[in-house]
């Protein structure tokens, strides 16, 4: 089982702990995991260059295209953030930007339909819950048909203060999301939404509504 992590920010605080938690409950070897801090991706300048010409000339390649081909290569893609003001941090929210052309009315990867999602935050307060249907959101997007949350109000400043009530809860979630995971990583997933709208987006290629560089896309992996 290869798992790719994207770390929303370089600190080790409860949403890191609750990620590590997990990552010994599936027990990758050094080979399978990658680990990556969006902290150095430069910000998306929304260039569009990705989308409209090839990603290949987008001005940060060199920062995100490592990053990118583990997330393409991997069985379970993990995403974590701490909630920042309600939402992911900008930093993990800039990796995703830069990923923009990998959504399904562009370029969606072929392997995406294997993978396995798991979207993974932390708050002092609310908003948890929100952060990881965002991460999700992006999931689905990219065409990841199976996804995984695990949100959680830990009501403390640093994992070292969350309550053992608390802990349990988490321990109990992350539980769960390992033996799904275990169960269905490495086959192939399934999903009704994505299915129709996967359908929907090769009717607009067929009609010529998207761009020349997209449709010459689907074309080549026999989609439309």
């Amino acid at each position: 089982m290869k798992i790719v992590v994207l770390h929303g920010q370089s600190h080790h605080g409860s949403t890191w702990n609750v990620t590590r938690l997990l990552l010994e409950q599936l027990r990758p070897d050094t080979e399978s995991l990658r680990e990556f801090t969006a902290n150095g991706v430069p910000q998306c300048m929304g260039c569009a260059v990705c989308i409209l010409q090839d990603e290949g000339k987008c001005p940060h390649r060199e920062s995100v295209g490592e990053i990118i081909e583990a997330i393409e290569q991997a069985d379970v893609v993990i995403a974590e953030s701490p909630t920042y003001c309600m939402a992911m941090t900008g930093q993990l929210k800039s990796l995703f930007d830069h990923m923009a052309y990998r959504w399904l009315p562009h370029r969606p990867h072929p392997t995406m339909a294997n993978k396995i999602g798991v979207a993974i935050s932390t708050a002092a307060g609310g908003g948890a819950g929100r952060v990881t249907k965002d991460i999700v959101r992006q999931f689905f997007w990219w065409g990841i048909p199976k996804s995984y949350r695990i949100g959680q109000p830990v009501f403390a400043a640093g994992w070292d203060h969350v309550s053992e009530k608390t802990r349990r809860k988490i321990e109990s979630k992350v539980c769960s999301a390992a033996e799904k995971i275990r169960r269905h990583a490495g086959k192939r997933q399934h999903s009704l939404r994505l299915a129709v709208l996967f359908r929907v987006m090769a009717a607009m290629q067929r009609g010529g509504k998207m761009s020349r560089v997209d449709r010459a896309y689907w074309g080549t992996n026999g989609w439309i």
